[in-house]
């Protein structure tokens, strides 16, 4: 192959070779020298970003491997992000996945590498340009995930947890599969760019499309943890090791959204009044039923997973927002740009969620609990505040972050001429904004059931306290970041 080839694949396969290195360098180090595996699985995130952002920072597309791998704007930005976001997750869960003894004794430093190798599964999946290779990236990612979730081998909850996990992973893998062949089986190819021009043809039984369609949506839905494809995401939330459910919760999110656009939009855009359908009610279902059940779960956690389906319902409003009637596709790039910035802000945001848990876990003990949180300003006031920030923003309360996101997907919506739709979504946004202050009224106005110290890394400190002021300066001048979608969107649509 020529080498010019390999130029977009130069992220990839760093990853690929420093996360093997990684493992053998493990091997040989003793307990207390796990912290070069932590240094070096942040340096080669450093590498992967300096490579993706010289991608990005070209602007152009280019595709090898046959087609089947693609870097264009959109992909180089996601990857940015999921770096972003891998990489605090990391920080974040260092000393919580020590004092639980995950990484240590027979278990070594697996927890970075099995989360580099979900990263590389996520970074073929935001590339991929067939039906195959994002099969294939699905796949390298989920294998990782279900290894971490069950990480911890002497804990039931985590075990039960692994497998709830595993099987209907298993079973949405099977509908993904499903749906690709039956594609496949209509238009005779995987590369996406051929599955468009056969779709528009016209001469391929509509039939036969939208049965593998409706598959299609139905995997991509349990990925995003979408109603009713939902059901494992508050299990395995709550079952998993925290630093896991961040994983789990966050950059995948990102993956995901960029294989819903690989496939719906640029592989199946033709049938854009098929899935948009689908998606509406999708959409309704995740927002009505994530915001509702929330309210009522005492484990915070959980009530984080279902806020993910909520929150997931948004996305899906930006997606759906595309196309008007069969034809009018001029506020594509807008509406696809909100839903890719709401994924950004969710992901930034939920980072800081599960790290502000992570600070309030020790030894023994698991911060799991709302009542965990009561008197969190007594203790430490400026937790407290970057505690609050996240619930801002989750709620979408400006000038935070979350509410530009919000606002962005809304007025997409708006464009299409659907007032009941942005009706409804802000109605239910009201709904969930009521389980999110509540945290806020417990760390605040309540009296601490517990006055243990709270004892955090620099490293940690500093990371945590960045995520929650960065959710506050961009929420306030937003314009640069969803410029920048707007314009990766708009290069990538084009090409």
């Amino acid at each position: 192959m020529n080498t010019t080839n390999m130029i977009p694949l130069y992220a990839e396969v760093f990853l690929l070779v420093a996360a093997s290195a990684i493992l053998l360098i493990d091997m040989f180090l003793s307990e207390g020298k796990r912290s070069i595996t932590y240094v070096l699985s942040l340096l080669t995130l450093l590498v992967c970003g300096y490579f993706s952002y010289a991608d990005y920072a070209a602007g152009t597309t280019v595709y090898t491997f046959n087609n089947m791998f693609v870097s264009d704007p959109m992909s180089n930005l996601l990857k940015l992000f999921t770096y972003v976001s891998v990489g605090m997750t990391l920080i974040y869960a260092r000393q919580y996945a020590t004092d639980r003894g995950m990484l240590g004794g027979n278990l070594g430093g697996e927890f970075y590498v099995l989360a580099l190798f979900s990263l590389l599964g996520q970074m073929v999946m935001i590339s991929g340009n067939s039906l195959l290779s994002i099969y294939l990236g699905i796949e390298l990612m989920s294998l990782a995930l279900y290894a971490l979730v069950a990480l911890r081998r002497d804990n039931a909850q985590a075990t039960e947890a692994a497998m709830k996990y595993f099987i209907l992973g298993a079973m949405a893998s099977g509908f993904l599969l499903y749906g690709m062949s039956m594609i496949y089986g209509a238009t005779g190819t995987l590369d996406l760019s051929k599955v468009a021009l056969a779709a528009a043809s016209g001469t391929i039984k509509p039939t036969i499309l939208v049965f593998g369609l409706v598959f299609l949506v139905a995997g991509l839905a349990f990925k995003l943890g979408a109603v009713p494809f939902h059901m494992w995401v508050p299990d395995v939330y709550q079952g998993s090791p925290t630093a896991v459910t961040l994983l789990l919760g966050g950059a995948p999110k990102l993956a995901t959204f960029a294989v819903c656009i690989r496939l719906l939009v640029e592989g199946l855009l033709p049938m854009a009044v098929d899935w948009q359908q689908m998606l509406m009610v999708l959409a309704v279902l995740s927002l009505a039923i994530g915001n509702l059940t929330a309210i009522a779960q005492t484990n915070i956690k959980r009530m984080l997973a279902y806020s993910t389906i909520a929150q997931m319902g948004f996305v899906l409003l930006g997606l759906l927002a595309g196309v008007v009637g069969a034809t009018d596709r001029t506020g594509a790039p807008a509406a696809y740009s909100a839903a890719m910035f709401y994924a950004i802000t969710y992901v930034m945001t939920t980072a800081g969620s599960f790290g502000m848990i992570m600070v309030l876990a020790r030894a023994g003990f698991e911060a799991e609990e709302l009542a965990d949180f009561k008197g969190l300003s007594k203790r430490n006031g400026w937790y407290a505040v970057l505690m609050s920030i996240m619930m801002f923003s989750l709620a979408g309360v400006p000038p935070m972050l979350g509410f530009a996101a919000k606002f962005s997907v809304l007025t997409a919506v708006l464009g299409t001429g659907q007032i009941w739709l942005t009706v409804l979504a802000v109605m239910f946004s009201l709904i969930g904004a009521f389980y999110y202050l509540r945290v806020v009224k417990m760390m605040w106005f309540d009296e601490p059931t517990d006055s243990t110290p709270l004892s955090i890394p620099g490293d940690m400190n500093l990371v945590l306290s960045l995520n929650g002021l960065a959710l506050v300066v961009v929420g306030m001048l937003p314009g640069p970041l969803l410029a920048s979608c707007l314009s990766a969107m708009t290069k990538t649509l084009n090409t």
